[in-house]
């Protein structure tokens, strides 16, 4: 994740809290706190059931979030990219070596149209 701690808890409570808490308030307003103790009695895990439940509503809310203020709902995770330049080099040596020989496989048959082309203009009588 990352290392400041204030992201990483806004990540948590974004990624885990947050779809709990919506799946609770949805059984509330749909059964009464007795379909919130329900998910306690019914299930063995019940807070992973309420994150799986309420996932939908969280990334609806989130990206509503994020249309305010970008990575606002959806918080920007930071990535470490490497590049080495020997891999580049390579490539672009295979590259280079690849246009060249199509170049060269070109310009040969270039060279053959434009003999043949030669030959036949000596041997066609124009009548005008």
């Amino acid at each position: 994740m990352t290392d400041d701690p204030i992201d990483t808890f806004r990540l948590s409570v974004m990624q885990d809290f947050l779809p709990v808490g919506l799946a609770m308030v949805q059984r509330v307003r749909h059964g009464g706190a007795s379909k919130v103790v329900e998910a306690f009695t019914n299930s063995n895990d019940p807070l992973e059931d309420l994150r799986i439940e309420g996932e939908p509503a969280a990334k609806s809310l989130r990206e509503k979030l994020d249309n305010v203020s970008p990575g606002l709902g959806n918080p920007v995770m930071p990535v470490k990219v490497a590049v080495t330049e020997e891999g580049l080099n390579d490539e672009a040596s295979q590259n280079q070596d690849c246009l060249n020989e199509t170049l060269e496989r070109i310009e040969t048959r270039l060279d053959l149209l434009q003999t043949y082309f030669s030959d036949n203009d000596e041997n066609f009588d124009y009548q005008g």
